[in-house]
């Protein structure tokens, strides 16, 4: 009987020590997730008024927490969403969440109310105010790895240094001038720095810019070799270039390097226009790209 007795007492033991293992692991766990915490921000919403969201950069992804809410990007606003309640005076919190093109995540706890005390919310403002390091960021594929609020960063960097160290390629006509002022690598990533000043009365509406590899000299009746180097970011969403003003924007690409019988073309197009204007870069120019870590970069 007393090893019975024993024998059960030795069981619970071994139980209950099993079971403050298991929770102190679980708590522990608990605890080292709650570290990552990506505290929300809170809102209200209503059913017969539409509150808008202005992001720092274009919106790539949106997630609504429930069926109470319905949400879509602004017309020919990549960075505007519009969001409101689906149905009216709902009781129970709901959420969303939001990744933009900078590689930062954002996430909503949302309330209704019949009459909300803001309508519209100011993202850009807000991220300002707060340390930028401290963000959350999302890595995209095509960035492979490299930080995209980073990324934004320098590319922001070097538009408000509008330092023009390449000095001797551009192109000229019909009243427009396009400079490639600087190159620039970090990270396995080319920054493109370029200037268009249009010197004419008429407003120059960008279409596109294209990056392209092509031979330098073709013979005649002989296919062109093209290889087109899309950008991953630009600095600057595309847009007019009023008359006698001048306009910067970088671009981001990943890092490549072309043979001497080759260069670079970057065109620049107007949309219902023909000012277009062309780049050529040699490699030599790549080569000599300056570093990024040159710069003396203070990050905010």
């Amino acid at each position: 009987m007393k090893a019975i007795f024993k024998s059960l007492m030795a069981m619970v033991c071994l139980t209950v020590f099993i079971t403050g293992a298991n929770a102190q692991q679980i708590a522990s766990s608990t605890t080292k997730l709650s570290m990552g915490k990506v505290d929300p921000y809170e809102m209200q919403v209503t059913y017969s008024k539409t509150s808008h969201l202005i992001f720092p950069s274009a919106i790539r992804y949106v997630d609504l927490g429930s069926e109470y809410l319905i949400a879509g990007k602004a017309e020919d606003a990549e960075n505007v969403l519009r969001i409101k309640a689906s149905v009216r005076d709902f009781d129970e919190e709901t959420n969303f969440s939001v990744i933009t093109d900078d590689g930062r995540f954002y996430n909503f706890n949302v309330f209704y109310s019949p009459y909300p005390s803001t309508l519209n919310y100011d993202l850009l403002t807000m991220q300002k105010a707060s340390d930028r390091e401290n963000g959350n960021d999302v890595l995209f594929e095509e960035l492979r790895g490299n930080s995209p609020s980073l990324a934004g960063l320098l590319m922001e960097t070097i538009y408000k240094k509008d330092k023009r160290i390449v000095k001797h390629i551009g192109a000229k006509s019909y009243g427009i001038q396009f400079l490639l002022k600087g190159i620039y690598v970090h990270n396995g990533k080319f920054y493109f720095h370029t200037e268009l000043r249009n010197k004419s009365n008429v407003p120059f509406n960008i279409d596109f810019v294209n990056f392209k590899v092509v031979d330098k000299k073709v013979a005649k009746r002989t296919v062109v070799q093209e290889k087109a180097m899309n950008p991953l970011r630009m600095y600057k969403t595309l847009g007019e270039i009023t008359g006698n003003t001048t306009d910067q924007n970088v671009f981001l690409l990943d890092q490549f390097t072309i043979t001497d019988d080759k260069v670079l073309v970057i065109e620049i197009f107007e949309k219902n226009g023909g000012r277009q204007q062309v780049l050529q870069v040699e490699n030599s120019d790549l080569v000599h790209a300056k570093l990024i870590s040159d710069m003396h970069l203070k990050i905010n």
